[in-house]
């Protein structure tokens, strides 16, 4: 791994520069380039807290690519960050946390507590223990431009953002959660750069071409071995300076990789490895909008080997069929009986029409061969709550009992479940999109193009809250005051027992998909989901419902009541039931 060294070692990869110089101290030093392109140099005592910088060409200096720490900012010096400084944190005896059986808290550190840092955090992780939460993923704490965001316009991926506390900071979040028996899960950005503070191209051949979110990684092109060298890195750093136990991957389907050995399939090699050197499991979970299950198919078996990715099709599922909402690329679902099926077999589209694309999307999961527990289930996440025009919750919108059922659905489904952070209490507060640029020029195309995309929608300017507007980001954090009030303490009852049921009844975490039968009653509103010996059954309706069920001898949970017979089940309106 090249970059900057504790002991005074500096080097950078620049093959295109006449000549570097390393400032330290207001020194400029210059550097000596070997055949691969790399500069370095040696500056005597420049240790732990040393800032310095790349002038490259003469020009005005620049941070380190590889940069560890960036206390000032993004576009200020780097420095060096030598993590035995901060104390032996993490601890070696540390197993891990296994994917299979697990359930995952999404979360965002400036938001979910009010001090909004690492620190503040940790004093939140026993209602996390408490609720029966087995991996913690944090939204992306790279260093990015500004006071605030949500972390994917990050510019600089080894550095912790100084807004949560720094690299010192996010290793004591990790050993607390650690102490606790609490995976970290963390998310990372490998497919673009944020819009300011980006330098890598000044430094080489970083870029090539472009998607959706600005410049694309060049990852198979003139010097890609190098720029795939710099991901990697990446992924090894975080596993073993900072001891995260998984990494989500952003986005994938924006990778564009036409090599033989995908990058993704590099990362699962190198993962492999460091689990085996760490002793314990090192994961990799995917977003995707691809629907190929080739993602978290064995490297054995022809696939990239993933361990898991995002399932949308299971989120768009249940989001439509509780709301009602069809618009946009809920148009493909909303049906009971698309519910139904999805709960069997994970994607929707699997070679099958999307009206939303206008073409066939997906490719079927082989239900025999792949554990139900790589696909990742969820009644809601920081896109589909962030990306709404209000960023409203589905308490906004949904009654208690569905927000119930909505819950019971997920947990007792074969995938992983996860939840995101005040899901679990209905929280009121809403999680909007968000940035803190400096750069006014920026502020005013960031507003202007969000509103320009809801008023596609019908929305109104002033329906979409300013994202610039520091007042947004404080609207979003959680109050957790609520937590043990009224209908919010009820919910987190609910949520705490469906946890605990799913441990102590193995059958709802059995991950094998061709087990899994489900039964609608698409005029009636009701579902029958099969886990061996249990039924959920689900009443969707605003009536009270009576669902034949032969063979039920017993009431193993209900948030509500319920009445039970050898021939069938009766429930009140919006509501659920587990039955053996």
């Amino acid at each position: 791994m090249q970059g900057v060294g504790v002991d005074g070692s500096f080097s950078v990869w620049a093959p295109e520069a006449g000549s570097v110089d390393v400032v330290v101290g207001g020194t400029a030093r210059a550097m000596a380039r070997d055949e691969g392109g790399w500069w370095s140099a040696h500056v005597d005592g420049a240790g732990h807290g040393t800032d310095y910088a790349y002038a490259l060409d003469g020009a005005d200096p620049l941070p380190d690519p590889r940069s560890r720490w960036q206390p000032q900012g993004v576009h200020a010096a780097s420095r060096v960050w030598d993590p035995s400084v901060s104390g032996d944190l993490l601890d070696d005896r540390w197993t891990g946390r296994a994917l299979p059986g697990a359930v995952i808290y999404e979360l965002h550190v400036g938001t979910f507590t009010p001090g909004g840092t690492f620190d503040a955090a940790v004093d939140r992780l026993d209602h996390l223990v408490d609720l029966g939460v087995t991996l913690v993923e944090v939204l992306p704490v790279n260093a990015f431009d500004g006071t605030r965001g949500w972390g994917y316009d990050g510019v600089l991926w080894g550095a912790v953002t100084e807004n949560y506390g720094g690299p010192d900071a996010f290793r004591r979040f990790v050993a607390a959660c650690h102490e606790r028996g609490l995976g970290v899960v963390l998310d990372v950005v490998y497919n673009h750069l944020g819009p300011s503070g980006a330098y890598l191209d000044r430094f080489g051949p970083y870029f090539s071409g472009a998607n959706d979110w600005g410049s694309a990684l060049n990852l198979d092109g003139p010097g890609s071995d190098t720029v795939r060298g710099y991901i990697l890195d990446n992924v090894a750093q975080w596993f073993t300076l900072f001891g995260v136990d998984a990494l989500r991957l952003d986005a994938v389907h924006a990778l564009h990789d036409e090599r033989a050995t995908h990058l993704l399939e590099e990362m699962a090699v190198l993962a492999d490895r460091l689990a085996a050197a760490l002793g314990r499991p090192c994961t990799l979970i995917a977003e995707s909008d691809l629907n190929d299950p080739r993602l978290v198919t064995p490297r054995e078996a022809g696939g990239y080997g993933l361990d898991a990715q995002w399932c949308d099709d299971i989120h768009h599922a249940l989001h439509s069929t509780l709301t009602g909402e069809t618009q946009g690329y809920y148009v493909d679902f909303g049906e009971l009986e698309t519910l139904g099926a999805v709960l069997r077999e994970a994607y929707v589209h699997a070679g099958t029409w999307s009206t939303f694309r206008g073409r066939t999307h997906g490719r079927p999961v082989d239900l025999a061969r792949t554990p139900g527990y790589r696909f990742l289930a969820y009644l809601q996440d920081h896109d589909q709550v962030g990306n709404r025009a209000g960023g409203d919750r589905l308490s906004a919108s949904l009654s208690p009992g569905l927000l119930a059922c909505g819950a019971a659905l997920v947990f007792c489904s074969p995938f992983t479940p996860m939840i995101f952070m005040g899901e679990e209490w209905g929280a009121s507060t809403p999680w909007a999109f968000f940035v803190g640029f400096d750069d006014p020029g920026l502020q005013d195309a960031v507003r202007d193009g969000r509103r320009r995309e809801f008023a596609e929608h019908g929305w109104g300017s002033d329906d979409v809250p300013d994202p610039t507007d520091i007042a947004t980001f404080e609207r979003s954090r959680l109050n957790w005051g609520e937590v043990e009030e009224g209908q919010h303490a009820w919910l987190l009852e609910v949520y705490r027992s469906l946890a605990a049921l799913r441990r102590a009844e193995p059958e709802l975490a059995d991950p094998r998909l061709d087990r899994v039968h489900c039964d609608v009653d698409a005029g009636a509103r009701t579902l029958v989901l099969t886990r061996g010996t249990l039924r959920l059954v689900v009443n969707l309706s605003a009536v009270e419902v009576t669902v034949p069920l032969d063979g039920a001898s017993e009431v193993v949970w209900t948030p509500g009541e319920v009445g039970l017979s050898e021939a069938a089940v009766v429930l009140g309106p919006e509501s659920c039931a587990i039955v053996r």
